[in-house]
Protein backbone atom coordinates (compact mmCIF):
# COMPACT_ATOMS: atom_id res chain seq x y z
CA UNK A 1 0.00 0.00 0.00
CA UNK A 2 1.37 3.65 -1.14
CA UNK A 3 1.88 5.66 2.11
CA UNK A 4 -0.62 8.67 2.12
CA UNK A 5 0.96 11.56 -0.09
CA UNK A 6 4.15 10.13 0.12
CA UNK A 7 6.72 11.33 -2.39
CA UNK A 8 5.32 8.90 -5.48
CA UNK A 9 1.99 10.60 -4.52
CA UNK A 10 -0.34 10.26 -7.63
CA UNK A 11 2.98 8.92 -9.97
CA UNK A 12 1.73 4.99 -10.80
CA UNK A 13 4.46 3.67 -12.90
CA UNK A 14 8.32 4.03 -12.81
CA UNK A 15 8.48 6.66 -15.76
CA UNK A 16 6.25 9.34 -13.89
CA UNK A 17 8.54 8.93 -11.04
CA UNK A 18 11.34 9.87 -12.94
CA UNK A 19 9.69 12.37 -14.81
CA UNK A 20 8.56 14.43 -11.91
CA UNK A 21 11.14 13.87 -9.34
CA UNK A 22 14.14 14.53 -12.04
CA UNK A 23 12.43 16.68 -14.48
CA UNK A 24 8.80 18.63 -13.39
CA UNK A 25 9.64 18.90 -9.88
CA UNK A 26 12.06 22.00 -9.80
CA UNK A 27 10.81 23.56 -13.01
CA UNK A 28 9.86 27.49 -11.86
CA UNK A 29 6.25 28.85 -12.02
CA UNK A 30 4.51 31.26 -14.19
CA UNK A 31 1.69 31.84 -12.69
CA UNK A 32 -0.51 33.67 -15.32
CA UNK A 33 -3.81 34.42 -13.92
CA UNK A 34 -4.79 34.60 -9.77
CA UNK A 35 -6.70 36.63 -8.14
CA UNK A 36 -3.62 37.77 -5.15
CA UNK A 37 -3.31 41.47 -3.86
CA UNK A 38 -0.65 43.70 -5.60
CA UNK A 39 -0.70 45.39 -2.24
CA UNK A 40 -0.10 42.60 0.24
CA UNK A 41 2.74 41.29 -2.37
CA UNK A 42 4.21 45.17 -2.23
CA UNK A 43 3.80 45.48 1.92
CA UNK A 44 5.26 41.55 1.66
CA UNK A 45 2.14 40.89 4.67
CA UNK A 46 2.84 38.61 7.26
CA UNK A 47 -0.30 36.43 8.35
CA UNK A 48 -1.20 36.61 11.79
CA UNK A 49 -2.65 32.69 11.93
CA UNK A 50 -3.18 29.92 9.77
CA UNK A 51 -6.76 30.99 9.35
CA UNK A 52 -5.53 34.15 7.85
CA UNK A 53 -3.49 32.85 5.71
CA UNK A 54 -5.52 29.55 4.84
CA UNK A 55 -9.30 30.59 4.94
CA UNK A 56 -9.82 34.17 4.28
CA UNK A 57 -11.42 34.95 0.43
CA UNK A 58 -11.28 30.92 -0.06
CA UNK A 59 -14.64 30.15 -1.09
CA UNK A 60 -13.94 26.48 -2.22
CA UNK A 61 -13.09 25.76 1.49
CA UNK A 62 -16.34 28.15 2.27
CA UNK A 63 -18.15 25.54 0.21
CA UNK A 64 -17.10 22.78 1.47
CA UNK A 65 -17.71 23.90 5.11
CA UNK A 66 -21.28 24.86 4.19
CA UNK A 67 -21.82 21.06 3.18
CA UNK A 68 -20.74 19.92 5.96
CA UNK A 69 -23.20 21.99 8.21
CA UNK A 70 -21.00 24.70 9.37
CA UNK A 71 -23.20 28.02 10.63
CA UNK A 72 -22.02 30.98 8.32
CA UNK A 73 -20.43 32.32 12.03
CA UNK A 74 -17.79 30.02 11.32
CA UNK A 75 -17.08 30.67 7.69
CA UNK A 76 -17.26 34.21 6.74
CA UNK A 77 -18.91 35.16 10.43
CA UNK A 78 -17.74 37.04 13.63
CA UNK A 79 -16.27 33.96 15.29
CA UNK A 80 -12.77 34.01 16.42
CA UNK A 81 -10.01 32.71 13.54
CA UNK A 82 -8.96 29.95 16.13
CA UNK A 83 -13.05 28.77 16.09
CA UNK A 84 -12.63 28.95 12.29
CA UNK A 85 -9.74 26.80 11.98
CA UNK A 86 -11.41 24.34 14.35
CA UNK A 87 -14.65 24.41 11.93
CA UNK A 88 -12.09 23.85 9.01
CA UNK A 89 -10.31 21.08 10.78
CA UNK A 90 -13.77 19.11 11.64
CA UNK A 91 -14.72 19.57 7.78
CA UNK A 92 -11.49 18.51 6.33
CA UNK A 93 -11.93 14.35 7.00
CA UNK A 94 -15.45 15.10 5.15
CA UNK A 95 -13.61 16.17 1.56
CA UNK A 96 -12.10 12.98 1.04
CA UNK A 97 -12.68 12.36 -2.51
CA UNK A 98 -12.53 16.19 -2.86
CA UNK A 99 -8.97 18.08 -4.08
CA UNK A 100 -9.68 19.68 -1.31
CA UNK A 101 -8.10 17.26 1.14
CA UNK A 102 -4.80 16.52 -0.90
CA UNK A 103 -4.56 20.37 -1.16
CA UNK A 104 -5.12 20.77 2.62
CA UNK A 105 -2.38 18.35 2.98
CA UNK A 106 0.15 19.72 0.43
CA UNK A 107 0.01 23.00 1.65
CA UNK A 108 0.74 21.58 5.40
CA UNK A 109 3.96 19.49 3.97
CA UNK A 110 5.15 22.08 1.61
CA UNK A 111 5.00 25.31 3.68
CA UNK A 112 4.88 24.39 7.32
CA UNK A 113 6.75 20.80 7.28
CA UNK A 114 3.59 19.50 9.43
CA UNK A 115 2.44 15.83 7.88
CA UNK A 116 0.20 15.34 10.01
CA UNK A 117 -3.38 14.50 8.85
CA UNK A 118 -5.76 17.43 9.64
CA UNK A 119 -9.18 16.52 11.50
CA UNK A 120 -10.58 17.70 15.06
CA UNK A 121 -8.42 15.82 16.86
CA UNK A 122 -4.80 16.81 15.53
CA UNK A 123 -6.09 21.02 14.59
CA UNK A 124 -5.12 22.62 18.44
CA UNK A 125 -1.27 21.25 17.55
CA UNK A 126 -1.10 21.89 13.84
CA UNK A 127 -2.82 25.51 14.99
CA UNK A 128 0.37 26.14 17.28
CA UNK A 129 2.86 24.72 14.77
CA UNK A 130 1.62 26.91 11.31
CA UNK A 131 1.25 30.06 13.73
CA UNK A 132 4.72 29.67 15.07
CA UNK A 133 5.99 29.57 11.92
CA UNK A 134 3.82 31.97 10.19
CA UNK A 135 4.82 34.18 13.21
CA UNK A 136 8.82 33.37 12.66
CA UNK A 137 11.58 34.21 9.65
CA UNK A 138 10.86 32.92 5.77
CA UNK A 139 6.58 33.40 5.70
CA UNK A 140 6.04 37.00 4.55
CA UNK A 141 4.33 36.93 1.74
CA UNK A 142 7.18 37.34 -0.41
CA UNK A 143 9.03 34.43 1.44
CA UNK A 144 6.14 32.14 0.18
CA UNK A 145 6.40 32.96 -3.09
CA UNK A 146 9.79 32.97 -3.47
CA UNK A 147 9.96 29.58 -1.53
CA UNK A 148 7.68 28.50 -4.19
CA UNK A 149 10.38 28.63 -6.88
CA UNK A 150 7.43 31.47 -8.88
CA UNK A 151 8.90 34.05 -11.64
CA UNK A 152 6.15 35.90 -12.66
CA UNK A 153 2.63 36.77 -11.44
CA UNK A 154 -0.04 38.32 -12.88
CA UNK A 155 -2.68 39.80 -11.19
CA UNK A 156 -6.50 40.42 -11.87
CA UNK A 157 -6.97 44.09 -12.58
CA UNK A 158 -10.05 46.86 -12.95
CA UNK A 159 -9.51 49.10 -15.89
CA UNK A 160 -9.64 51.65 -13.73
CA UNK A 161 -7.72 50.66 -11.03
CA UNK A 162 -4.16 53.02 -10.49
CA UNK A 163 -1.96 50.05 -10.74
CA UNK A 164 0.22 52.10 -8.18
CA UNK A 165 1.63 49.12 -6.22
CA UNK A 166 2.66 47.32 -9.87
CA UNK A 167 4.22 50.55 -10.36
CA UNK A 168 6.22 50.58 -7.14
CA UNK A 169 6.90 46.59 -7.28
CA UNK A 170 9.02 47.06 -10.26
CA UNK A 171 11.27 49.63 -8.96
CA UNK A 172 12.39 46.65 -6.42
CA UNK A 173 15.35 45.33 -6.79
CA UNK A 174 15.60 43.00 -3.96
CA UNK A 175 12.64 40.66 -5.06
CA UNK A 176 12.84 38.38 -8.09
CA UNK A 177 9.52 38.21 -9.24
CA UNK A 178 7.66 40.26 -11.86
CA UNK A 179 4.85 41.15 -10.93
CA UNK A 180 2.41 42.27 -13.88
CA UNK A 181 -1.50 43.54 -14.21
CA UNK A 182 -4.18 42.13 -15.48
CA UNK A 183 -6.51 43.74 -17.75
CA UNK A 184 -9.30 42.61 -16.93
CA UNK A 185 -12.78 44.78 -18.10
CA UNK A 186 -15.80 42.82 -17.29
CA UNK A 187 -17.49 46.08 -15.92
CA UNK A 188 -17.05 47.71 -19.25
CA UNK A 189 -18.80 45.15 -20.96
CA UNK A 190 -21.76 44.75 -18.58
CA UNK A 191 -23.90 47.94 -19.84
CA UNK A 192 -27.15 46.43 -18.05
CA UNK A 193 -25.48 45.39 -14.49
CA UNK A 194 -25.96 47.41 -11.21
CA UNK A 195 -22.98 49.84 -11.14
CA UNK A 196 -22.13 50.91 -15.28
CA UNK A 197 -22.93 54.21 -15.12
CA UNK A 198 -20.78 54.61 -12.31
CA UNK A 199 -17.85 52.70 -13.97
CA UNK A 200 -17.75 54.51 -16.80
CA UNK A 201 -17.80 58.08 -14.34
CA UNK A 202 -14.30 56.44 -12.91
CA UNK A 203 -12.97 55.83 -16.15
CA UNK A 204 -13.34 58.91 -17.02
CA UNK A 205 -11.09 59.79 -14.23
CA UNK A 206 -8.48 57.40 -14.94
CA UNK A 207 -8.27 57.92 -18.24
CA UNK A 208 -8.93 61.64 -18.34
CA UNK A 209 -10.95 61.92 -21.12
CA UNK A 210 -14.03 63.02 -20.69
CA UNK A 211 -16.93 60.27 -22.09
CA UNK A 212 -20.07 61.63 -23.71
CA UNK A 213 -20.05 59.19 -26.77
CA UNK A 214 -19.05 56.07 -27.74
CA UNK A 215 -16.30 56.95 -29.73
CA UNK A 216 -15.12 58.59 -26.17
CA UNK A 217 -15.66 55.31 -24.31
CA UNK A 218 -13.83 53.69 -26.93
CA UNK A 219 -10.60 55.91 -26.53
CA UNK A 220 -10.95 55.84 -22.88
CA UNK A 221 -10.49 52.14 -22.98
CA UNK A 222 -7.93 52.52 -25.34
CA UNK A 223 -5.95 54.81 -22.72
CA UNK A 224 -6.08 52.30 -20.14
CA UNK A 225 -5.17 49.30 -22.26
CA UNK A 226 -2.07 51.53 -23.21
CA UNK A 227 -1.71 52.79 -19.58
CA UNK A 228 -1.24 48.76 -18.17
CA UNK A 229 1.07 48.11 -21.63
CA UNK A 230 3.63 50.51 -19.89
CA UNK A 231 2.74 49.23 -16.74
CA UNK A 232 4.17 45.59 -18.30
CA UNK A 233 0.93 44.33 -18.97
CA UNK A 234 0.69 41.83 -22.00
CA UNK A 235 -2.03 39.96 -20.83
CA UNK A 236 -6.32 40.22 -20.74
CA UNK A 237 -9.21 38.36 -19.35
CA UNK A 238 -13.28 38.39 -19.46
CA UNK A 239 -15.68 36.26 -17.78
CA UNK A 240 -18.29 35.60 -20.16
CA UNK A 241 -20.31 33.59 -18.56
CA UNK A 242 -22.30 33.85 -21.48
CA UNK A 243 -20.85 33.70 -25.15
CA UNK A 244 -22.56 36.32 -27.28
CA UNK A 245 -21.80 37.13 -30.54
CA UNK A 246 -24.26 39.75 -31.82
CA UNK A 247 -22.59 41.70 -34.72
CA UNK A 248 -23.77 45.57 -35.70
CA UNK A 249 -22.55 48.86 -37.31
CA UNK A 250 -20.82 51.16 -34.75
CA UNK A 251 -23.70 53.58 -35.45
CA UNK A 252 -25.86 51.56 -33.82
CA UNK A 253 -23.90 50.88 -30.76
CA UNK A 254 -22.99 54.08 -30.35
CA UNK A 255 -26.94 54.56 -29.94
CA UNK A 256 -27.28 52.11 -27.62
CA UNK A 257 -24.35 53.59 -25.54
CA UNK A 258 -25.49 56.87 -25.64
CA UNK A 259 -28.81 55.59 -24.42
CA UNK A 260 -27.78 53.95 -21.88
CA UNK A 261 -26.33 56.82 -20.63
CA UNK A 262 -29.10 58.65 -20.57
CA UNK A 263 -29.95 55.73 -18.13
CA UNK A 264 -32.31 53.84 -20.22
CA UNK A 265 -32.32 50.04 -19.40
CA UNK A 266 -30.84 47.97 -22.92
CA UNK A 267 -32.97 45.52 -24.56
CA UNK A 268 -30.81 42.11 -24.23
CA UNK A 269 -29.89 41.70 -27.96
CA UNK A 270 -28.82 45.14 -28.06
CA UNK A 271 -26.67 44.52 -24.89
CA UNK A 272 -25.02 41.86 -26.94
CA UNK A 273 -24.08 43.86 -30.07
CA UNK A 274 -23.00 46.27 -27.24
CA UNK A 275 -21.16 43.78 -26.03
CA UNK A 276 -19.67 42.12 -29.15
CA UNK A 277 -18.34 45.04 -30.81
CA UNK A 278 -16.54 46.29 -27.84
CA UNK A 279 -14.80 42.92 -27.34
CA UNK A 280 -13.69 42.79 -31.22
CA UNK A 281 -12.58 46.42 -30.29
CA UNK A 282 -10.48 45.63 -27.58
CA UNK A 283 -9.15 42.11 -29.22
CA UNK A 284 -7.41 44.01 -32.24
CA UNK A 285 -5.89 46.21 -29.51
CA UNK A 286 -4.35 43.15 -27.95
CA UNK A 287 -3.11 41.85 -31.48
CA UNK A 288 -1.41 45.65 -31.87
CA UNK A 289 0.29 45.26 -28.80
CA UNK A 290 1.19 41.39 -28.76
CA UNK A 291 -1.40 40.74 -25.55
CA UNK A 292 -2.39 37.24 -24.85
CA UNK A 293 -6.48 37.45 -24.41
CA UNK A 294 -8.41 34.94 -21.90
CA UNK A 295 -12.26 34.17 -22.31
CA UNK A 296 -13.39 32.35 -19.02
CA UNK A 297 -16.58 31.11 -20.25
CA UNK A 298 -20.20 29.46 -19.21
CA UNK A 299 -19.79 30.16 -15.37
CA UNK A 300 -23.13 30.99 -13.45
CA UNK A 301 -22.73 33.13 -10.91
CA UNK A 302 -24.29 34.16 -7.92
CA UNK A 303 -27.07 31.51 -7.47
CA UNK A 304 -28.48 32.21 -4.02
CA UNK A 305 -29.72 35.64 -4.25
CA UNK A 306 -30.19 36.25 -0.37
CA UNK A 307 -26.58 35.50 0.23
CA UNK A 308 -25.50 37.40 -2.36
CA UNK A 309 -27.11 40.13 -0.95
CA UNK A 310 -25.57 39.73 2.67
CA UNK A 311 -21.77 38.58 1.22
CA UNK A 312 -21.43 39.91 -2.15
CA UNK A 313 -19.69 38.01 -5.26
CA UNK A 314 -16.99 35.39 -5.27
CA UNK A 315 -18.21 33.90 -2.10
CA UNK A 316 -19.19 30.30 -2.97
CA UNK A 317 -22.39 30.50 -4.80
CA UNK A 318 -22.01 29.85 -7.86
CA UNK A 319 -21.73 26.83 -10.56
CA UNK A 320 -21.90 25.35 -14.14
CA UNK A 321 -23.60 27.08 -17.02
CA UNK A 322 -24.82 25.03 -20.02
CA UNK A 323 -25.02 27.77 -22.67
CA UNK A 324 -23.96 26.51 -25.75
CA UNK A 325 -20.36 28.25 -27.00
CA UNK A 326 -19.28 27.19 -30.51
CA UNK A 327 -20.99 28.81 -32.93
CA UNK A 328 -20.47 32.87 -30.99
CA UNK A 329 -17.36 31.99 -30.28
CA UNK A 330 -16.04 31.31 -33.76
CA UNK A 331 -17.63 34.03 -34.97
CA UNK A 332 -15.90 36.44 -32.45
CA UNK A 333 -12.60 34.62 -33.99
CA UNK A 334 -13.19 34.80 -36.69
CA UNK A 335 -14.15 38.60 -36.58
CA UNK A 336 -11.00 39.28 -35.79
CA UNK A 337 -9.24 36.90 -37.72
CA UNK A 338 -10.71 38.06 -40.84
CA UNK A 339 -8.54 41.47 -40.27
CA UNK A 340 -5.89 39.24 -39.32
CA UNK A 341 -6.35 41.12 -35.52
CA UNK A 342 -6.74 37.56 -33.63
CA UNK A 343 -4.83 37.74 -30.81
CA UNK A 344 -3.10 34.89 -28.43
CA UNK A 345 -5.89 33.70 -27.22
CA UNK A 346 -6.33 31.20 -24.38
CA UNK A 347 -9.95 29.34 -24.03
CA UNK A 348 -11.38 28.27 -20.93
CA UNK A 349 -14.93 26.42 -20.06
CA UNK A 350 -16.44 25.93 -16.65
CA UNK A 351 -18.19 22.70 -18.63
CA UNK A 352 -16.57 19.85 -19.10
CA UNK A 353 -18.93 18.95 -21.53
CA UNK A 354 -17.54 22.16 -23.95
CA UNK A 355 -13.92 20.38 -23.90
CA UNK A 356 -13.92 18.47 -27.25
CA UNK A 357 -15.90 21.77 -28.06
CA UNK A 358 -13.00 23.99 -27.50
CA UNK A 359 -9.86 21.65 -28.11
CA UNK A 360 -11.35 21.21 -31.57
CA UNK A 361 -11.64 24.87 -31.92
CA UNK A 362 -8.43 25.91 -31.37
CA UNK A 363 -6.87 24.49 -34.20
CA UNK A 364 -8.98 26.30 -36.65
CA UNK A 365 -7.62 29.70 -35.91
CA UNK A 366 -3.35 28.47 -35.60
CA UNK A 367 -1.71 30.73 -37.34
CA UNK A 368 1.64 28.32 -38.55
CA UNK A 369 3.66 30.83 -36.93
CA UNK A 370 3.27 30.95 -33.27
CA UNK A 371 3.32 27.82 -32.00
CA UNK A 372 -0.13 27.02 -29.71
CA UNK A 373 -1.42 30.83 -30.36
CA UNK A 374 -4.79 29.74 -29.18
CA UNK A 375 -4.68 27.60 -26.09
CA UNK A 376 -7.45 25.59 -24.28
CA UNK A 377 -6.69 26.71 -20.98
CA UNK A 378 -6.30 24.41 -17.97
CA UNK A 379 -9.37 22.84 -16.50
CA UNK A 380 -10.80 25.63 -14.19
CA UNK A 381 -12.23 26.22 -10.70
CA UNK A 382 -15.17 23.15 -10.66
CA UNK A 383 -12.88 21.43 -13.21
CA UNK A 384 -9.42 22.01 -11.67
CA UNK A 385 -9.73 18.50 -9.63
CA UNK A 386 -8.10 15.47 -10.50
CA UNK A 387 -10.29 13.96 -13.07
CA UNK A 388 -11.19 17.59 -14.01
CA UNK A 389 -6.86 18.61 -15.27
CA UNK A 390 -7.09 14.35 -16.68
CA UNK A 391 -10.34 15.24 -18.82
CA UNK A 392 -8.79 18.32 -19.90
CA UNK A 393 -5.64 17.05 -21.05
CA UNK A 394 -6.95 14.38 -22.88
CA UNK A 395 -9.02 15.86 -24.84
CA UNK A 396 -6.23 18.20 -25.87
CA UNK A 397 -3.82 15.74 -26.53
CA UNK A 398 -6.25 13.37 -28.63
CA UNK A 399 -6.92 16.47 -31.04
CA UNK A 400 -4.44 19.06 -30.80
CA UNK A 401 -0.91 19.36 -29.09
CA UNK A 402 -0.93 18.46 -26.00
CA UNK A 403 2.94 19.16 -25.96
CA UNK A 404 2.21 23.35 -26.95
CA UNK A 405 0.28 23.37 -23.86
CA UNK A 406 1.05 26.23 -21.63
CA UNK A 407 0.23 24.77 -18.22
CA UNK A 408 -1.28 25.69 -14.86
CA UNK A 409 -2.22 28.35 -13.04
CA UNK A 410 -4.09 29.29 -9.95
CA UNK A 411 -7.11 31.11 -10.58
CA UNK A 412 -6.58 31.92 -6.54
CA UNK A 413 -6.67 34.05 -3.73
CA UNK A 414 -3.72 32.24 -1.61
CA UNK A 415 -0.73 32.63 -1.17
CA UNK A 416 -0.86 29.20 -0.36
CA UNK A 417 -1.92 27.66 -3.51
CA UNK A 418 0.71 27.08 -5.25
CA UNK A 419 1.00 23.31 -4.28
CA UNK A 420 -1.37 22.96 -7.21
CA UNK A 421 1.25 23.54 -9.56
CA UNK A 422 2.66 20.50 -8.26
CA UNK A 423 -0.47 18.48 -7.73
CA UNK A 424 -0.86 19.10 -11.72
CA UNK A 425 2.76 18.14 -12.59
CA UNK A 426 2.20 14.89 -10.93
CA UNK A 427 -0.93 14.74 -12.95
CA UNK A 428 0.92 15.06 -16.49
CA UNK A 429 3.98 13.13 -15.43
CA UNK A 430 1.59 9.91 -14.31
CA UNK A 431 -0.12 10.41 -17.44
CA UNK A 432 2.84 10.68 -19.89
CA UNK A 433 4.12 7.70 -17.81
CA UNK A 434 0.88 5.58 -18.06
CA UNK A 435 1.37 6.47 -22.50
CA UNK A 436 5.10 5.05 -22.34
CA UNK A 437 4.03 1.92 -19.91
CA UNK A 438 1.43 0.71 -22.41
CA UNK A 439 3.92 1.25 -25.68
CA UNK A 440 2.03 4.27 -26.64
CA UNK A 441 5.18 6.62 -27.69
CA UNK A 442 8.71 5.73 -27.31
CA UNK A 443 10.71 5.84 -23.96
CA UNK A 444 12.33 8.56 -25.26
CA UNK A 445 13.15 10.92 -22.33
CA UNK A 446 15.18 13.75 -23.45
CA UNK A 447 12.04 13.94 -25.52
CA UNK A 448 9.24 13.48 -23.05
CA UNK A 449 11.58 15.80 -20.58
CA UNK A 450 11.39 18.35 -22.84
CA UNK A 451 7.63 17.93 -23.09
CA UNK A 452 7.21 18.10 -19.51
CA UNK A 453 9.39 20.74 -18.98
CA UNK A 454 7.44 22.94 -21.74
CA UNK A 455 4.15 21.92 -20.04
CA UNK A 456 5.52 22.91 -16.46
CA UNK A 457 6.75 26.34 -17.62
CA UNK A 458 8.80 26.72 -21.05
CA UNK A 459 5.83 27.05 -23.31
CA UNK A 460 4.25 29.42 -21.15
CA UNK A 461 7.75 32.16 -21.05
CA UNK A 462 7.94 31.02 -24.33
CA UNK A 463 4.22 32.43 -24.72
CA UNK A 464 3.50 35.70 -22.64
CA UNK A 465 5.74 38.67 -23.28
CA UNK A 466 6.65 38.64 -19.63
CA UNK A 467 10.13 40.14 -18.94
CA UNK A 468 11.49 37.52 -16.33
CA UNK A 469 14.62 37.58 -14.32
CA UNK A 470 15.95 34.42 -14.91
CA UNK A 471 18.45 33.56 -11.80
CA UNK A 472 21.42 30.98 -12.98
CA UNK A 473 20.83 27.60 -13.44
CA UNK A 474 17.24 27.73 -14.45
CA UNK A 475 16.00 24.62 -16.75
CA UNK A 476 15.95 25.16 -20.63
Amino acid sequence: MEKFMGPNFLLKNETAVSLYHDVAKEMPIIDYHCHLSPKEIYENKKFKNITEAWLYGDHYKWRAMRANGIPEEYITGNASDYEKFLAWARTVPMTIGNPLYNWTHLELQRFFGIYDILNEQSAPEIWGKGNALLNGEGFSVRELIVKSNVRVICTTDDPVDSLEYHTLLKDEKDFPVSVVPGFRPDKGLEINREGFLDWVEKLKVASNIEINTFEDYLAALEARVQFFHEAGGTVSDHALDSMVCEEAAFEEVAQIFEQRLSGSVIPLEAERKFKTYTLIFLGKLYAELGWAMQFHINAHRNNNSRMFHKLGPDTGYDSINDDQIAKPLVRILDSLEQENKLPKTILYSLNPTDNFVIASIINSFQDGTTPGKIQFGTAWWFNDTKDGMLDQMKALSNVGLFSRFIGMLTDSRSFLSYTRHEYFRRLICNLIGEWVEYGEVPNDMELLGRIVQGICYNNAKDYFNFKIAEPAGTLN
